[in-house]
């Protein structure tokens, strides 16, 4: 009998021969595939379980409707509507465990948009063309998603296409095999914040938080760690958050690739979740280290923190820049916002004597942020103890009166 069920999704007009080698690897491996065909214009040629038919119902249009656009980027829209409702709707009843999607770059946009309709945990794998391709927008990208290379099979199988195509059947059935479920019994504090080499407070904070009841969840804020906290902000994973880490505000702000999307800073406050900002990290502008520098960075300190990634400090301007855009963000919250603007620094590396200290430049920032709702400037480095204990106060006030729920 089989344990687990993948649904695999493929056009199956034009990609039928690897559907049925996918749908042999999961059936060898003592698990049962659930086939959707996500084609558009001709018959599958291999079995499939959920019809072209019966997707385009799910985006509330017929198939004929879809051919009649008669154009091949508005149909796959359509189809990738409908296919994201049903693997929505699956995925809910329990009825598939694992989610496998084979495509080109037309069945890599449809897949984008089915991951990002499955809920973080889900196991997810794409076979594409175009796996870590710059095509590849990063706020389209779930950032729990597998991806794998489908190489040298572009039409039909092969040695080498079936290497990646059961490889990644095995990845998703044994991540749906091994994946354990969150435990919900402990409310989750949803932290960001930087490594500890810039970012120290989680160490003060983590075990704290734990010792009052919570579970604590920390997000690294280079990009896809902010997006996978505001995709669980947004489904109301939080108690409450310390979002103290928004270099990917101000990252998003000034141009840099390492940015979590205009959306930001957002969907906790939408969401009604009490939060505890601070603008940790927000003196430098990531960069990729291993590019040409921007040429507005010319004459800046640099300093690179390892072959991926480097930091330019901020401006005067870009710093309230920053500022004035965190405090926007933060007067659209619907919950209670504090926000916490440790005068003394807000990253290791701008203490005195540091390579990025700049007094004048933090009191630019925090002469912005003070038009925050809920602004409170604290005489310390986000990094002294002082900064942790007042978070602490903070969170116990709002346990207290019943903002956030005791443990």
């Amino acid at each position: 009998m089989s344990d687990k069920t993948i649904l695999i999704l493929g056009t199956g007009d034009t990609k039928s021969d690897e559907m049925r080698y996918l749908s042999d690897c999961i059936t060898g491996q003592g698990a049962r595939p659930l086939v959707m065909d996500v084609g558009v214009l001709g018959e599958p040629e291999a079995h499939v379980d959920i019809t072209r038919h019966e997707v385009a119902e799910a985006a509330n249009t017929t198939n004929a409707d879809i051919i009649a656009l008669g154009d091949e980027n508005l149909a796959m829209a359509k189809t990738s509507e409908g296919a994201a409702a049903l693997a929505q709707r699956l995925q809910q009843a329990g009825k598939v465990h694992g989610i496998l999607i084979l495509g080109g770059t037309m069945g890599t946009d449809l897949a984008l948009d089915v991951c990002n309709a499955l809920p973080m945990g889900f196991p997810k794998v794409i076979v594409t063309t175009v796996a870590f391709s710059p095509l590849l927008p990063g706020p389209r990208i779930t950032p729990d998603v597998m991806m794998i290379l489908w190489a040298g099979g572009l039409y039909g199988l092969n040695a080498i296409c079936k290497s990646s195509l059961s490889q990644a059947a095995g990845a998703v059935l044994g991540a749906a095999r091994a994946v354990e479920a969150p435990d919900a019994t402990r409310p989750v504090i949803g932290m960001t914040s930087l490594g500890t080499s810039s970012l120290k407070y989680i160490k003060a904070l983590k075990p704290a938080l734990e010792a009052r009841g919570f579970e604590v969840a920390i997000f690294h804020t280079t990009g896809m760690g902010g997006q996978a906290f505001e995709a669980l902000a947004a489904k109301g994973a939080f108690a409450c958050v310390m979002d103290f880490s928004l270099v990917e505000v101000s990252n998003h702000l000034h141009g840099s690739v390492v940015s979590a999307g205009a959306t930001r800073l957002t969907a906790a406050g939408r969401a009604g979740i009490p939060q505890i900002i601070a603008p940790g990290g927000v003196s430098l502008i990531d960069m990729q280290a291993w590019a040409d520098p921007d040429p507005r960075f010319e004459g800046r300190e640099i300093h690179a923190h390892n072959r991926l990634i480097a930091c330019a400090l901020m401006s005067h301007e870009e710093k309230a820049q920053a500022g004035r855009e965190i405090a926007r963000k933060a007067a659209a919250a619907k919950g209670p916002v504090r926000v916490l603007m440790p005068i003394q620094g807000i990253d290791e590396w701008d203490r005195p004597g540091g390579p990025f200290h700049d007094p004048d430049g933090l009191a630019q920032l925090a002469g912005a942020l003070s038009e925050a709702p809920g602004y409170e400037a604290l005489d310390a480095h986000i990094n002294d103890a002082a900064f942790a204990e007042r978070a602490l106060e903070i969170l116990d006030g709002w346990i207290a009166e019943g903002t956030v729920p005791r443990p």
